[in-house]
């Protein structure tokens, strides 16, 4: 990958899931330098141990703060924005929260990429800020149309997003919950088992943004096809392949929560491109004249949406595959 040769990568959020599956893939490339910014502090020190490695440079901030960002962003080149608040509960009860970090803290880390021209920012978000019901899609939902937005004047920096669906495995997600209800013995605590969700493992979300880094346009969102598998099938999946005698109890879908995530929306499927394994959804940059709302539009309109429903169903065998690969075979 010659474009990353003696270059300077930033990670926001970077000791989170994808922090770490980023410095896998690329530590041992030509990067001059990856940097990891983020406010915890433990996480830093535990990775400082786990990579040793002087290309690597950590850098203590809050997205929420432009004046502990600007030093971090100096000589950048370029930036993939991972810093957010994710747990749907948290965001519910403090959802003024959830808009400082993603939705303000997303407009601080673009400002100063613009200002210090860094030459691509990739924004990560996710399914549910399609149709969002809880305060951490909203608050999603929000980042994107500032990037958006934010990109119709970027000048030499691209600013282009990623939307995700569920990163299989990924800290506070229900795969190690399962893992150590079925490991501590305890029965395994299903909310529907009718409920799907997107099965993305981490090399596919790096994979995504390398994506979007190579083929985006400003204002670009780009959606990878993932498959999807009930929460049913996951824990039954799960208990044959610990084989573990443990049952599983329903409890009822949580406050906050969806039957099934889109990842694309039917008005954004009416524009999107079809790329094979993604879906291209251009920035709309039409001009804001208030007057063509009643005399232009858009005639097709018989497009579905993109969701967990209506994507490929993984069954037993391939979702126990999927499973295996990510470390889930069955060693407890």
């Amino acid at each position: 990958m010659k474009f990353l040769k003696n270059k300077i990568l930033l990670i926001t959020g970077g000791t989170g899931s994808f922090g770490n599956a980023v410095l896998d893939k690329f530590l041992n490339s030509d990067l001059k330098e990856i940097r990891i910014f983020s406010r915890d502090e433990k996480k830093q020190h535990d990775m400082r141990i786990k990579y040793n490695n002087p290309k690597i440079k950590f850098f203590i901030g809050d997205v929420r703060s432009k004046e502990s960002i600007s030093s971090a962003m100096i000589d950048v080149n370029y930036v993939f924005h991972a810093a957010a608040l994710k747990q749907v509960p948290s965001c519910e009860y403090f959802p003024m929260e959830a808009l400082k970090t993603n939705v303000i803290g997303t407009d601080n880390i673009l400002s100063l990429a613009i200002e210090n021209k860094v030459e691509k920012v990739i924004c990560l978000s996710t399914d549910k800020a399609v149709y969002p019901i809880n305060a951490m899609g909203v608050s999603k939902a929000m980042m994107e149309k500032v990037f958006v937005a934010k990109s119709r004047s970027s000048g030499d920096t691209i600013i282009c997003g990623t939307r995700y669906g569920n990163v299989m495995a990924s800290r506070g997600s229900v795969i190690p919950h399962f893992h150590e209800q079925i490991k501590s013995g305890k029965n395994i605590t299903v909310t529907n088992p009718d409920m799907t969700r997107f099965m993305m493992t981490l090399e596919d979300a790096v994979e995504l943004v390398l994506f979007a880094f190579n083929n985006g346009n400003s204002g670009d969102i780009f959606v990878q096809k993932s498959p999807a598998a009930s929460v049913g099938l996951l824990a039954e999946t799960m208990k044959k392949i610990y084989n573990s005698s443990v049952d599983i109890k329903y409890i009822g879908i949580r406050h906050a929560e969806k039957m099934h995530e889109t990842l694309l929306s039917k008005e954004e499927r009416i524009l999107s491109e079809d790329l094979g394994n993604y879906f291209r959804i251009p920035a709309d940059n039409r001009e804001l004249n208030y007057d063509k709302y009643f005399s232009e539009g858009i005639s097709n309109d018989t497009a579905i949406e993109y969701n967990s429903s209506n994507t490929k169903q993984l069954e037993y065998k391939s979702l126990s595959d999927l499973l295996n690969k990510i470390g889930y075979n069955g060693i407890k």
